[in-house]
């Protein structure tokens, strides 16, 4: 059987699914990691082999985090710097140390442990965005704090990924110190020179632009971040999103905006939680055995070290006990870096791919909480600012 056909089945469980389950209000990421689910291996088992639909996926997944950086606005660190890096401080300190922990505790070698760690200090904005501008707090002191530290955190996180997937990597030719100096000074030179690539490219003379030239560039901008990137063993998740990162700024055509969205909502990503739902083993969960176990401690883990790592970093940051308990909610949900973190992990042959169930149900159950506690508290924070 060709290639077609297993794209085909993708496609209609990324459309079906999508379907059936809105009318739940299940979120768009978990029904798509239970449709790939349905067709996997560890389901009804009809999806076939395909190393094309693999490189899809992972083209999804680079999306993924390109997607992710683009909601990342250094302008917002103008206002309140000070507030905003005591926030991310301890709303990721302490869920490091807690991932960290667990890890040391369950028998995970150094590697392991430090991964845990490292997804523990991450937040998903995806997931928080949109919660923050339903609720109209996205514009106040409380809303700006939370964005900002997420992006910290965020970046942090995937910064410490990269140096700690490269130092394991046995044909890397670099010493860790120019490879950090490297970094640095190819996200400084990215900075500068992606904008202006895209400036040159783009036609200034129309304002139509029928073949979708703009479009194409972006695609080139990324694709090149990610080679270029590789050469200095970066993953390519973390240049996907330092590429969206750099040009949050220059992006400011809605049409653009809205073109990304689709070509990368509209193919690619579903392909990759699809995929990720594939190779998810869900009879882990059938029985009351270590991998359930381990799955609820690191849930209780994460939920309880980011809540009190953001209440205490807001509270140390002078905002209000319910203030500083919205950021600890706001927190919670774990999506892109963690899901990206399992699948990149498993691949590498870090962790064993029981570890994709355990993440995955992280991912369920914080972006479920996670928008249900902010919920709770969102008509007293706005009374506190209208107060």
């Amino acid at each position: 059987m060709g290639e077609f056909y297993p794209f085909f089945l993708v496609i209609f469980v990324a459309v079906l699914f999508s379907v059936i389950f809105k009318r739940f209000n299940v979120p768009w990421v978990i029904t798509l990691i239970i449709g790939g689910i349905s067709i996997g291996p560890y389901g009804f088992d009809v999806l076939p082999e395909s190393q094309i639909l693999d490189f899809i996926a992972q083209i999804g997944l680079i999306f993924l985090m390109f997607m992710a950086g683009l909601e990342v606005r250094l302008s917002t660190f103008k206002e309140s710097s000070k507030n905003i890096f005591i926030v991310a401080f301890f709303n990721g300190a302490i869920p490091f140390v807690t991932g960290l922990g667990i890890g040391y505790f369950l028998g995970f070698n150094l590697t392991q442990s430090l991964l845990m760690g490292i997804v523990f200090i991450s937040s998903s904005i995806a997931v928080l965005l949109p919660s923050l501008q339903t609720s109209g707090l996205i514009h106040t002191p409380v809303g700006r704090t939370v964005i900002a530290s997420t992006i910290v955190e965020d970046m942090t996180s995937l910064l410490l990924l990269s140096i700690l997937l490269r130092t394991i990597n046995p044909d890397t030719i670099l010493p860790l110190p120019v490879f950090i100096l490297l970094l640095i000074a190819s996200f400084a030179l990215l900075r500068w020179i992606l904008p202006k690539i895209q400036w040159f490219f783009s036609d200034h003379k129309s304002h139509k632009d029928p073949f979708q030239q703009e479009l194409r560039i972006i695609f080139f901008i990324l694709v090149g971040t990610v080679v270029i990137f590789e050469l200095i063993d970066l993953h390519p998740i973390i240049a996907g999103f330092f590429a969206g990162v750099v040009l949050s700024g220059s992006i400011t055509s809605p049409v653009l905006k809205d073109q990304l969205h689709v070509i990368s909502y509209g193919v690619f990503i579903p392909t990759f939680f699809v995929i990720l739902g594939v190779k998810t083993d869900i009879s882990v969960f059938l029985t009351a055995g270590p991998i359930l176990a381990i799955t609820l401690l690191f849930i209780a883990g994460l939920l309880l070290s980011k809540i009190f790592g953001g209440w205490l970093g807001a509270t140390f940051a002078g905002f209000s006990k319910k203030q500083s308990l919205y950021m600890g909610y706001a927190t919670i949900p774990q999506l892109s870096t963690t899901l990206a973190v399992a699948f990149t992990t498993v691949e590498l042959g870090i962790f064993e791919a029981s570890i994709i169930p355990t993440m995955v149900m992280l991912s369920i159950v914080t972006v479920f909480l996670g928008p249900l506690l902010t919920n709770r508290l969102t008509k007293d924070i706005l009374s506190i600012k209208n107060g």
